[in-house]
């Protein structure tokens, strides 16, 4: 508590001076930008991870970030929800996600939870639909993958939840709202995208490229769009292992797994050899989806490449600088 108030007073000391022209716009009402729905996790912090000033954010915190479906709960989400989006006219909605979770976990194990926090229970069950999907679709992988797994895949399920409100929809539909995915990464402070094209997390900065394009796609299908990275890459001349006659033998299905696990292993040492590689995921990636891959493997692919699209697209950029 010491440390707290001595914080008061140097924030009436240092801040406020030499903010004081902005404190008094805000005092005269709020517009805020962005809508921010985030875990009520000590370790994230909107404003700072942003880089954003007191007002440019609007921010809903909860336990794992989450927004239960409309009318199934009578929690203060949803009158928020409702008054920054009609009161407040905000345009842009982000849900992040964090590393390391512990909303995450508890809901791994959400059983446990019910004899000793039974508040906590009932409040996790609105994410009973990430449990079930994880669980049931991502096999064989340790309580410490999943838990990541459920993060990513919760950001998605609560933007979903979203859609559910009408005062969401209305905007959805008129074209005035935007939805954001995002996972914050506490032990390196990088922030993941989703980018709904290739169904995984990127760079952030995908998403103003994709921006900025999205009105130069005349009439096409959001379906056989391809990802942004892809429309700016030449076409791959990546080699990859040739088809032996053992490959020729593998069904088309284990000849996607093994190309993709051939690219999990390649670390490019050039802008140039990023491109290559970054076209040759786009193109398997396309292919598994042509040739009847589950959407639960796929999901799981997409997971493990997250990682390495976020390092081949900073060494792609690194050609523009």
């Amino acid at each position: 508590m010491k440390k707290l108030i001595r914080g008061l007073d140097e924030f009436r000391h240092t801040y406020v001076p030499t903010h004081q022209e902005l404190l008094t716009e805000l005092s005269h009402g709020q517009k805020p930008r962005v809508l921010f729905i985030t875990c009520s996790d000590s370790r994230i912090d909107p404003n700072l991870i942003t880089n954003a000033d007191v007002g440019e954010l609007f921010v809903i915190r909860n336990a794992g970030n989450i927004i239960p479906p409309y009318g199934a709960a009578n929690g203060g989400e949803g009158g928020t929800l409702e008054y920054a989006i009609h009161a407040l006219d905000i345009q842009q909605i982000i849900v992040c996600g964090h590393s390391h979770c512990g909303a995450m976990k508890g809901l791994l194990k959400l059983n446990q939870l019910q004899k000793d926090m039974p508040l906590v229970y009932d409040w996790l069950k609105h994410a009973e639909s990430t449990r079930r999907l994880v669980t049931e679709n991502y096999l064989n992988y340790s309580d410490e993958e999943l838990i990541e797994i459920l993060v990513a895949e919760n950001v998605l399920i609560q933007i979903a939840n979203l859609k559910t409100y009408p005062v969401i929809q209305a905007k959805l539909h008129r074209g005035q709202l935007h939805i954001y995915g995002w996972i914050y990464h506490i032990e390196t402070g990088e922030v993941l995208a989703y980018n709904e094209t290739n169904h995984t997390y990127v760079s952030p900065q995908t998403q103003l490229l994709e921006e900025s394009n999205e009105n130069s796609r005349l009439n096409y299908s959001r379906t056989h769009a391809p990802p942004v990275a892809c429309e700016l890459l030449p076409a791959s001349d990546l080699s990859l292992p040739e088809e032996t006659n053992q490959w020729r033998a593998l069904d088309r299905i284990a000849q996607v797994r093994s190309k993709l696990d051939f690219l999990l292993q390649i670390n490019p040492q050039s802008p140039q050899e990023a491109q290559k590689t970054m076209r040759s995921l786009c193109e398997i990636f396309e292919t598994a989806t042509q040739q009847g891959m589950s959407p639960g493997e796929l999901q799981a692919y997409h997971y493990r490449f997250a990682e390495k699209i976020q390092i081949w697209a900073k060494t792609i950029y690194s050609l523009k600088d």
